[in-house]
């Protein structure tokens, strides 16, 4: 045997090795995300532009990878002259193959790789995985078909070595591989394996009440509506009260949780009608399977339920309306602001901190999706003691500070509380200014009886962290882009709520951003 063919055996040989660690060691690949993706679609469980979104991350790390990949054996002296030969001449012959043979041939590909997703779940030991992920992708260079991402790496390895142009590549070699692949996961799989199934779904739709996509929603996603459908959702049909006050308080353990509880019921104890909503958000594992054959969805419901009914004593103290409802999702943070728009709540009580359910937020929709549409009030709270004996809120109006004083008075009204204004200027020549301001917003927010107090150093922070030291709370509006957005990519600039003692509510109201604000990521600037 020719030192050539013996490269080419090798190269079969090890061609299933990349996959065996991508898909045994628990990460995505693009053909694999063919079937359960799209299952979940046709189920409309998840939408049209959600699938579209999954697959472009997916692709675009599986080609990151595998072009860092190609680079690597192109320029790293992994390969001696005879392989780089070899290597070139297995590139050369997919690229010079006709394009409508290239999309049939990567149809079947994409037709076993699929299936390996089938065969994956049904297989208990890793042996048997890795068997059976061997010898499915060893099939491919067998019967010389194509898959994507080693076509890509293929392309690019041609293009660092001036063998391939990248539009040549591109056009008659990587979008057809694509399309194929896509063909044969989606229609030959995917549909077959809908349809063989449709029976034992319609089954389960007879005693499950399963929350699908309106027709709208699959199509357009977030902005019909909602994106996809939560693992658990317990809240069932939902009639919004008109003339009710709701409270939102999402928490994601009610056990270190309760001062939320208690904030909201206190809020919500000054209104007519005052309701608190406690929504258990349960983070879950993308992978996380529950059907109504697995009693991990009853245990995972009624320990909830059990954990949140023991909240409802907060809201019996301050005689406000209790309900609870649990929702398990991969997507906790965005179950938040789904949640909002479907019941629509007058104000939303977080918290905010390393144990919260910020943790997984910028893993989600794109954060100025979530946060420059708030479809509701927001009140959050950091993981310190939220006493509110002393309270400190600084302002300069805005409709943000007003939110922080509709908290602060309501604060007022169900304890002992005392509230000192303040308002930072810039000069003494200001200060006169600054003492008339804060008397006028005093009078409309109802806080006639709070300390006014009038800074002219200009320093913002330094006035607030010098007044915070004999305050127990401080409630602060938002800034320029936002708090939300801010917390979550740690970009929030004033570094005083990490420097004080006292426990800080961020108050932030909706607003409405024209195209040119949100082209340019600009905003109002309320404090």
């Amino acid at each position: 045997m020719s030192a050539t063919s013996e490269s080419r055996l090798v190269a079969v040989i090890l061609y299933p090795l990349g996959f065996i660690y991508i898909i045994i060691g628990g990460y995505q690949l693009y053909t694999e995300n063919t079937l359960p993706p799209v299952a979940l679609t046709l189920e409309r469980l998840a939408s049209v532009p959600t699938l579209l979104r999954h697959w472009v991350i997916v692709l675009t790390g599986n080609f990151l990878g595998g072009g860092l990949g190609a680079l690597a054996l192109a320029y790293g002296g992994v390969f001696d002259p005879a392989t780089t030969a070899v290597a070139i001449d297995i590139a050369e012959k997919g690229v010079a193959t006709p394009i409508s043979h290239l999309f049939f041939k990567a149809a079947f590909a994409g037709l076993i790789v699929a299936g390996v997703v089938w065969m994956d779940f049904a297989a208990q030991e890793t042996i048997s995985r890795l068997v059976i992920v061997y010898i499915a992708f060893l099939a491919i260079p067998l019967g010389n078909l194509f898959h994507v991402v080693v076509s890509f790496t293929e392309a690019v390895f041609l293009v660092a070595h001036g063998n391939l142009s990248i539009l040549v590549g591109l056009t008659d070699f990587i979008l057809p591989v694509l399309a194929g692949n896509t063909l044969g996961g989606v229609l030959l799989v995917t549909v077959v394996n809908y349809y063989q199934t449709s029976e034992r779904r319609l089954e389960v739709d007879q005693f499950e009440n399963v929350r699908r996509l309106a027709s709208r929603e699959m199509l357009l996603g977030n902005v019909a509506g909602r994106s996809y459908v939560p693992v658990i959702d317990t809240l069932g049909d939902f009639a919004r009260d008109p003339d009710s006050f709701r409270v939102l308080v999402p928490i994601a353990n009610p056990q270190t949780e309760e001062e939320l509880i208690s904030l909201g019921s206190r809020l919500a104890s000054t209104r007519e009608q005052g309701k608190v909503h406690a929504l258990h958000v349960v983070q879950a594992s993308k992978d996380l399977i529950l059907d109504p054959e697995h009693d991990r969805r009853d245990a995972i419901t009624e320990q909830s339920e059990q954990a949140m009914d023991e909240l409802d004593r907060f809201a019996y103290e301050y005689d406000v309306e209790y309900e609870s409802s649990t929702i398990v999702s991969p997507r906790s943070f965005e179950e938040i602001f789904d949640f909002a728009a479907r019941t629509r709540p007058d104000v939303v009580v977080m918290g905010w901190g390393k144990q919260k359910l910020w943790n997984s937020a910028r893993a989600e929709r794109p954060l100025d999706e979530l946060t420059n549409r708030l479809p509701c009030d927001f009140l959050i709270a950091n993981d310190r003691n939220l006493d509110c004996s002393e309270i400190l809120l600084p302002t300069v109006g805005g409709p943000d500070s007003d939110l922080s004083a509709e908290a602060a008075r309501a604060l007022t009204e169900t304890s002992d509380c005392s509230v000192r204004l303040l308002n930072v200027v810039d000069d003494p020549t200001e200060r006169e200014q600054g003492e008339q301001f804060l008397k006028e917003w005093a009078h409309e927010h109802d806080l006639e009886d709070a300390t006014r107090i009038v800074d002219d150093s200009g320093d913002v922070e330094r006035a607030i962290k010098r007044e915070a030291q004999s305050a127990t709370l401080i409630m602060l509006g938002a800034t320029e882009r936002g708090l939300l957005s801010r917390l979550i990519s740690d970009s929030l600039h004033m570094q005083v709520i990490n420097e004080v003692d006292a426990g800080v509510i961020l108050s932030e109201r909706p607003h409405d951003r024209s195209f040119t604000q949100r082209l340019i990521g600009r905003g109002r600037r309320n404090q």
